[in-house]
């Protein structure tokens, strides 16, 4: 019977590791004739809470990182490097700071930064520290458990005293801090006077909001999209899929309408011959278009924030009452933009989700998916204020799930090799106890003793082992943070908050096109560790 099921297993995730036939142009989706067959496993989407898409009346989604994706390569290190001219030029930071360079595969999302001790930590879904690094140079186990383990009271690990890790966009001030530990250690001269490890890093995040403030890096992504958005060209097909399935679909993103209108028409304004419109067609792709948000409080219903229409053409914002257009002052009527559209999208600035839900006619917060990239931003406050459904986009975990297709072997040898660890240590401690016990003979006594000598020597070959075959395994997804959904055997603190408030989560905001637009989403089945061992997981 065992072996039955165990044929089961295989043919199953072979089946599901056949991909559907792209077109290699973006376009295929689910309606079209390809459609139906088995999605590729990095391109799935994964589910936390089932959520029928019959009962959603409106898409919503982010645009920074979620429709528009930007390259790490390009536009972090664009991040990087304005961020490391307003040290110097604005912060008085030492002008050797200008020739260096930033790794943007180093750090990855889930860390947190220690600002008092200079610390860069991974840990589970407990809060235990798995991972700890001293700028770039690893924590010695000792030194870990001493700083983070022998405390009479639990860290919470958040602010003030910790900065979380979550977004894609803070990929680059994470590199940077464990830049300036370092430079701090070794040439503490060169540090601003009494710039300490928490000072370093509230000047880094003072030097990113000047970088936002002054508009240097939507200037540039402005001039050359290209070169810093990915090109997807599956995006205007899954929007038209949602669309003709009788759903409204809405953006609202915390840029403003100029840069806004930039990235959406370099998305959305494909002509056929490939090149890209620079007009506002691209708002035929929704119904209303929200900019200047200010997530995440936007999601606030006593939010009390000015609602403002956008007239697209010039920039202007007109004055609304609750959405409902007003006649400006001089007029005896109200001006209604964008006229020639068949079906038009209104856009606006600032406002509330309460604005937000009379604009769509919305009855029920649960009728509306929201999708967004920033797990306290976009999913946390508008799954747990609100109880919208949720969908978060994790780009990393279409490399991280192919990985473990190719690793699944790997996994089921670590398996083993705990279990056979464990063993070897019962047996262990049954060996000692009985050395204890009154009246064993001498003969006997030397017996279990030889017998102790080796289970303990083999005892210490599986250990390595299994350290070795473990930290092989930890270094193929990452060489230094290892796998982003795992922190030893648990799961990590980002795959808890995952968890716990995104209903849906995938690689990309265009993979839904991949799906029915009335799928039923169902959640693998929950197990705790007494199934794990009666089921033979």
């Amino acid at each position: 019977m065992e072996g039955n099921h165990k044929d089961v297993d295989d043919v199953m995730l072979q089946f599901q590791h056949k991909v559907c036939n792209d077109d290699g142009q973006g376009l295929f989706i689910w309606s079209s004739r390809q459609g139906g067959c088995q999605i590729d496993v990095g391109k799935r989407i994964f589910c936390n809470r089932s959520l029928n898409m019959k009962n959603i009346v409106a898409v919503g989604f982010d645009m920074d990182y979620t429709l528009a994706q930007y390259m790490p390569e390009t536009f972090e290190s664009l991040a990087y490097e304005g961020t490391i001219r307003k040290l110097v030029y604005d912060l008085g930071y030492h002008p050797e700071l200008l020739d260096w360079t930033f790794d943007w595969k180093y750090m990855v999302r889930g860390l947190v930064l220690d600002k008092k001790r200079g610390n860069i930590l991974k840990m589970d879904r407990h809060k235990y520290v798995k991972v700890a690094y001293h700028g770039f140079r690893e924590m010695s186990k000792e030194d870990k458990v001493g700083t983070y383990g022998n405390t009479l009271t639990r860290d919470s690990f958040d602010e003030p005293d910790y900065a979380l890790i979550d977004t894609l966009f803070s990929l680059a001030e994470a590199y940077l801090f464990a830049q300036l530990v370092d430079f701090r250690d070794k040439y503490p001269s060169k540090i601003p006077d009494g710039a300490d490890y928490s000072r370093m890093y509230k000047d880094v995040r003072a030097a990113v909001d000047l970088c936002h403030r002054d508009g240097t890096l939507k200037q540039m992504v402005a001039k050359d999209p290209k070169k810093y958005i990915n090109d997807d060209t599956s995006i205007v097909p899954m929007l038209k899929m949602l669309r003709d399935s009788g759903r409204s679909t809405f953006l609202v993103t915390n840029s403003l309408w100029d840069y806004t209108n930039i990235v959406m028409n370099f998305l959305c304004g494909r002509k056929k011959d490939g090149s890209t419109t620079s007009n506002f067609d691209w708002l035929q792709y929704f119904d209303v278009v929200i900019t200047g948000s200010a997530k995440p409080g936007f999601f606030h219903d006593d939010n009390r924030a000015n609602l403002f229409e956008v007239e697209p053409e010039s920039g202007m914002l007109l004055n609304t009452d609750n959405g409902t257009p007003m006649p400006q002052v001089g007029s005896t009527s109200p001006r209604f933009p964008l006229k020639g559209l068949k079906k038009t999208c209104r856009v606006f600035q600032g406002g509330s989700v309460g604005h937000l839900h009379k604009l769509l006619s919305i009855e029920s917060s649960s009728q509306v998916l929201y999708v967004g990239d920033h797990i306290y931003g976009d999913i946390l406050r508008s799954k747990k204020v609100l109880g919208w459904r949720t969908m978060l986009v994790v780009p990393e975990l279409e490399r991280e799930v192919k990985l473990l297709w190719e690793l699944r072997d790997t996994r089921k040898q670590l398996r083993f090799l705990r279990n056979e660890r464990d063993l070897i240590e019962d047996n262990i401690h049954h060996l000692k106890w009985s050395l204890k016990f009154e009246g064993v003979q001498p003969d006997e006594m030397q017996m279990l003793a030889t017998e102790l000598s080796q289970l303990e020597s083999q005892r210490e070959k599986v250990r390595l082992r299994h350290q070795l075959s473990q930290r092989e395994c930890h270094q193929k997804f990452h060489n230094v943070w290892g796998q982003l959904m795992k922190a030893g055997y648990q799961n990590s603190r980002f795959a808890h908050q995952v968890e716990r408030f995104a209903c849906l989560y995938t690689s990309q905001v265009s993979n839904l096109r991949l799906y029915s637009p009335d799928k039923y989403y169902r959640p693998s089945e929950d197990f705790m560790p007494h199934e794990f061992d009666i089921l033979g997981m």
